[in-house]
């Protein structure tokens, strides 16, 4: 099985085929480097697994407890930020945490990576790159002392991004959920260095903007009434000074697997690791082995997998209980993690230091499809298809504390695996006030772009006609509606125009999936998402391991070290 890709001292680079044209971080060096940057932005982005950074950062963090009080003083360096801004909080003790990994190969200043962690990667230097969130992980920490819980996120979910997001484009856009980040940064760099002369305040400037995004971003993802309390960004750098502060680290494999893109090269079962090959451990998301069907989602799995052996070490060796080595770790926090500006550290590590000897239930969300649609430019990639109904049913069943899964109550039939990349035009013939917005709301969460919504001269029966592209998402959203699609050479490419009469806006398929006007009194008759299968056991081995499109969660507490793939 062969990869496309550069090299590196004879060795490949590991590029990301599910990733083209993502935003640049337009820093770091002079700018003698740009032209040959902005060339290689053309190319194929490389994936580092960047990312993992994020939680294992601060599970080291709350390893430390009480010593951290001593050098309190130290995280004054720690940048701080307002990105976070008002919305829903949670009530009592409890926290969410949102986690954000940037495959930036710049630090949190924006200045170059130290050139051992480019050695390691083997995957380019601070002229590769985007400000791409490659790992997005909501952490849940009970009020009441329970067993916390941690939420992972595909990097690669095509979702509808902020407004800010959108640039060079018309809000609403969609893309893969981690480049709400670099696509803000960069419209707000653009814009802002017309007022912005210092590089440094810029850069910072820049990246609020993006922080801003991705939050917003995420939080329409998990439902817009999950509370967002803190947030914690990590860049890539942080991951292997750290790896390197508590090598060897304890892993264990179900199979042997090998991956010169990534450079890994592990043997079955449990083994000690070192920083390099941790890299190389939560980065890997393909084997010449094709039976092993790995994927980017096998990746947030084993990142998962390293977070859990991380909090062994830590509460077995008492790796980080030396002065020198916990100076070591408040530096990197100091280069490389951002934190909200009201996040208090010392209080975030007293509450979190349970997840190190009180275990964590950690959940990877499921995708419905794979599948390709154009990103904010309008080039082609491939995408993650999302079922947002059943996603927002799981997460407020997990933060509830019950688990999934459990049926959810929703107004739409059952989404659209085709609809990613289709927009949809409603025209509202029937008369009924509001029902055209109504539809294409209902339709962007059923995975569809959403188009204009307008109205026309009364009729009494329905339409849908279709242009080239979009005919398989045409004919499953007929069928669902009760109508047959018609091909139009009227309609532009990967477009759907829905036309509303008077005889299906009070009742049948089109009604239900509109819902009630806000101000109506009356209800139409709701349907019944089918619930998700449980969630499969991520350390599962043969017929029973995760399949790429699974919820599955995984046990991980400080007396074991888990197995995956």
């Amino acid at each position: 099985m062969k990869y496309a890709g550069d090299s590196r001292q004879g060795r490949p680079v590991d590029p990301d085929p599910v990733t083209t044209r993502l935003p640049p971080h337009r820093g770091g060096r002079a700018t003698g480097r740009r032209a040959a940057r902005q060339q290689q932005e053309k190319r194929t982005l490389w994936a580092v697994g960047r990312s993992l950074v994020a939680l294992s950062a601060v599970t080291v963090l709350v390893g430390t407890g009480a010593a951290w009080e001593g050098y309190r003083q130290a995280v004054s360096g720690v940048t701080k930020s307002n990105a976070l801004g008002d919305g829903p909080k949670s009530t009592g003790a409890a926290q969410n945490i949102l986690i954000m990994g940037l495959d930036s190969r710049l630090d949190e200043k924006g200045n170059p990576l130290p050139q051992e962690m480019y050695d390691a990667l083997h995957a380019g230097d601070d002229s590769v790159g985007g400000y791409n969130s490659n790992v997005l992980i909501l952490l849940h920490i009970p009020g009441d002392g329970s067993k916390a819980t941690a939420i992972s996120i595909p990097r690669d979910d095509y979702v509808t991004l902020a407004p800010a997001s959108c640039v060079g484009g018309t809000s609403p856009c969609k893309d893969k959920i981690k480049t709400a980040y670099g696509w803000a940064y960069v419209g707000a760099k653009d814009r802002l260095a017309k007022t912005i002369s210092d590089p440094q305040a810029l850069e910072q400037a820049a990246r609020e903007e993006g922080r801003k995004a991705e939050i917003a971003t995420i939080k329409s993802f998990l439902g817009n009434n999950v509370p967002i309390d803190h947030f914690v960004e990590v860049t890539l750098v942080a991951f292997f000074q750290i790896a390197q502060a508590v090598q060897p680290i304890t892993v264990c494999l179900n199979e042997r697997t090998q991956d010169d893109f990534s450079g890994a090269d592990f043997q079955k079962g449990v083994q000690d690791i070192d920083a390099s090959q941790a890299m190389a451990f939560v980065r890997q998301r393909r084997d010449p082995d094709e039976s092993l069907n790995f994927t980017d989602l096998d990746r947030t799995r084993r990142q998962q997998a390293f977070i859990v052996a991380l909090a062994h070490k830590l509460a077995q060796s008492g790796a980080v209980s030396s002065p020198s080595t916990l100076r070591n770790l408040l530096d990197v926090a100091k280069q490389n993690i951002a934190i909200d500006d009201k996040l208090d550290m010392l209080q975030f590590v007293q509450h979190a230091s349970t997840l190190v000897s009180g275990g964590i239930t950690m959940y990877t969300l499921p995708v419905q499809d794979f599948g390709d649609a154009p990103n904010v430019n309008g080039d082609l990639e491939s995408i993650n298809i999302v079922d947002m109904n059943q996603i927002h049913g799981i997460v407020k069943d997990i933060m509830a504390g019950s688990g999934p899964p459990s049926p959810t109550t929703t107004a739409a039939p059952t989404s659209v695996p085709a609809a990613a990349g289709v927009t949809v035009n409603v025209i509202n013939g029937s008369g009924e006030q509001g029902l055209a917005a109504r539809l294409e709301t209902a339709l962007a969460g059923k995975g569809f772009t959403p188009g204009k919504p307008t109205s026309d001269e009364a009729r009494a029966t329905s339409s849908l006609t279709y242009g080239a592209g979009a005919e398989q998402a045409a004919t499953a959203l007929a069928t669902q509606l009760g109508l047959t699609a018609k091909a139009s050479a009227a309609r532009e490419d990967n477009t759907i125009q829905l036309i509303v009469g008077t005889e299906d806006a009070t009742s049948g398929p089109i009604a239900d999936l509109a819902g009630p006007a806000p101000d109506s009194s009356s209800s139409s008759a709701a349907t019944t998402t089918a619930p998700p299968p449980p969630p499969v056991n991520a350390t599962a081995t043969g017929a029973n391991a995760p399949a790429p499109t699974d919820l599955s969660s995984m046990d991980g507490n400080a007396n074991g070290v888990p197995c995956v793939k």
